[in-house]
């Protein structure tokens, strides 16, 4: 068998590097004219931590990384709501939670696969499956036929979007700043961080070399040209009223580095495989950061859809799997995700306040029970 994807993000390489694992042929086409280090940090949970370690890269990309244990959430005057025992979670499951820079994960992947397995400057125009083959088309006028196409190529997949018209990006409601600081003293090494507040919501957490990955959430109008031409010292005044070391995360910044964007996600889909097309990542699931699954999802779609191909005599069969062990699960996300930035993001001094008295007696079992779905799988 013989495969391509079109997308060389996080999914599309963990997905390249299951099927090498397996000895299937393989080939990622990515629009990009080269690989960027680009990205700010990103989680990874022990779900996703199990799945790399199965695909034989789960070591080095935790050596790379950083142990979180505990999760806090404050108002912005500094006070504790309530916290989140990561730590339960290795206990439990066995893999840490981990921040790495997104670059560093990105560059581990790319290093797994054999020596030329992605081609760059290859934007992919169109698909035609067909009964015996799927053909993909790009921009520079050339083209690959292959037994399989995995559509990896993010939340505005086009591959996606002409199979499934209706599935458009929508939008969560609010934009997001995110960036990567030096350490000034107001992080602690292995603790994750949020602060909310009618004005909006801040987080930050540890990397590696100490180094801060922050976000800042306000509430806006889809493509709001005042927030998204702010500079840094700008965000910063925004967050004026929260604890002093936010401000200084968010100065201490390097302008360009700084990235800027309205949050989405898709309506959970009923289904991801069409034909000889199969769709894997945020082209399937894209889900609001309010989780940290993002990639984490589009690792364990990687790891179950590689081996179901390696496993399963007749690809059908292997997509069907597919869909059975995914559809469902990153359905949930999407959904929870969603609700849980809808109520950290509130505006409304009323609602706000009942959340804040509301959530400090919400056990701490409880929050990390909620997300035993999540943690508590079995990824082959």
């Amino acid at each position: 068998m013989k495969i391509a994807i079109i997308g060389g993000g996080i999914g599309g390489l963990c997905a390249a590097v299951g099927l090498q694992k397996r000895q299937i042929e393989v080939e990622v086409f990515e629009a990009a004219p080269t690989f960027l280090p680009v990205g700010a940090g990103i989680g990874i949970g022990s779900n996703a931590m199990q799945a790399l370690m199965k695909m034989g890269v789960g070591e080095k990309v935790y050596t790379n990384g950083t142990t979180l244990t505990t999760q806090v959430f404050q108002n912005s005057s500094g006070k504790i709501l309530n916290t989140i025992d990561f730590s339960a979670i290795k206990r439990l499951y066995g893999q840490e939670n981990i921040t790495i820079q997104r670059s560093d994960l990105h560059s581990t992947l790319l290093e797994t696969l054999v020596e030329g397995t992605v081609q760059y400057s290859k934007k992919c125009i169109d698909v035609v499956s067909e009964d015996t083959q799927v053909t993909a088309f790009f921009e520079d006028g050339t083209y690959v036929t292959a037994d399989l196409l995995i559509a990896a190529d993010g939340i505005h997949s086009p591959i996606r979007q002409k199979l499934i018209p209706d599935s458009a990006p929508r939008y969560a409601g609010y934009m997001c700043w995110r960036g990567v600081a030096e350490n000034n003293g107001g992080v602690d090494e292995h603790t994750s961080c949020e602060i909310w507040a009618t004005s909006g919501r801040f987080g930050y957490a540890p990397l590696k070399n100490g180094q801060v990955y922050w976000f800042a959430c306000v509430n806006a109008h889809e493509n709001d040209t005042f927030y998204h031409t702010l500079g840094r010292k700008e965000i910063a005044r925004l967050f004026e009223k929260f604890p002093a070391h936010v401000a200084d995360l968010i100065l201490d910044t390097k302008p360009d580095v700084i990235l800027h964007h309205d949050l989405k996600d898709i309506r959970p889909l009923k289904k991801f495989a069409y034909g000889r097309i199969v769709l894997l990542g945020d082209a399937a699931h894209a889900t609001t950061p309010n989780m940290g699954q993002g990639a984490g999802q589009s690792i364990e779609d990687a790891l179950v859809l590689s081996t179901a191909l390696a496993e399963f005599t007749d690809f059908k069969d292997a997509l069907q799997h597919y869909e059975n062990e995914r559809v469902a699960r990153t359905a949930k996300v999407i959904s929870l995700s969603r609700q849980i930035g809808w109520s950290a993001q509130f505006s409304s001094p009323i609602l706000a306040k009942a959340r804040d008295i509301a959530f400090p007696f919400i056990p701490s079992k409880a929050l990390l029970w909620r997300l035993k779905f999540l943690f508590d799988v079995k990824l082959k």
